[in-house]
C-alpha cells in the first residue's frame, strides 16, 4: 500500500470523532485505506452497501450498529442507504454516553454534495468529512525507489498519464 498523506489526517480524526466521511472518486484507495485502520485489537467490520446481503443486515439499522460496541464499523457506498444517517445519530450519542466517544463509524462513499449535505445535517458536531483524491505527486515521488535520475520523471509523466488513478 503507497503511504499517503490523508493516512495521517484520518488517524487523527478517528481519534476525536465518532464518524468519518472519508470521500473521493471511485479507485482511489478509500476502502484500501479505511481497512487499513484499527481500533485496538478489534478488527473492524466492514459492509460493502452495494451488496443486497449487507443492506439486509441493516433491516433493523439500530439493533445492528448497536451490536457492534467497541469497533469501529466501515460502511462502503454508503449513499446507497440514505436514511441510515438519522439511526447513526443516535447510535453514535448513545455509545458516546457510554464512554465510546471517537472511531465508531467510517463512511465511504462518492463525494457527491447530497452524501455530503445530508451527512452533515443528521450528524452535525459528530462526524468529520476527509476527501481522498487520486494520487499526488509528492505521495507517488515518495515511492519512487532511489534506483536513478530518471525514476521520479518516469513517476510524474506515468502520474500525468493516469490522472493520479492508481494502474
Amino acid at each position: 500500500m503507497f503511504d499517503r498523506i490523508t493516512d495521517a489526517r484520518l488517524s487523527w480524526l478517528l481519534a476525536r470523532f465518532p464518524a468519518i466521511a472519508l470521500v473521493g472518486p471511485r479507485q482511489v484507495g478509500k476502502k484500501t485505506m479505511a481497512l487499513a485502520h484499527r481500533q485496538g485489537t478489534v478488527e473492524p467490520l466492514y459492509l460493502d452497501l452495494e451488496l443486497p446481503s449487507a443492506r439486509r443486515r441493516l433491516d433493523d439499522p439500530e439493533a445492528f450498529l448497536l451490536a457492534q460496541r467497541h469497533r469501529l464499523l466501515i460502511l462502503d457506498e454508503v449513499q446507497r442507504m440514505p436514511g441510515l444517517f438519522e439511526v447513526l445519530r443516535g447510535v453514535i450519542d448513545l455509545r458516546r454516553r457510554e464512554g465510546e466517544s471517537a472511531g465508531q463509524f467510517l463512511l465511504l462513499g462518492s463525494a457527491s454534495g447530497a452524501l455530503l449535505q445530508q451527512g452533515s445535517e443528521s450528524l452535525a458536531g459528530r462526524m468529520a468529512t476527509l476527501e481522498l483524491t487520486p494520487f499526488l505527486a509528492a505521495e507517488l515521488l515518495a515511492q519512487a525507489a532511489p534506483a536513478g535520475p530518471a525514476d521520479p520523471v518516469r513517476a510524474l509523466q506515468d502520474l500525468w498519464v493516469r490522472g493520479g488513478f492508481p494502474l
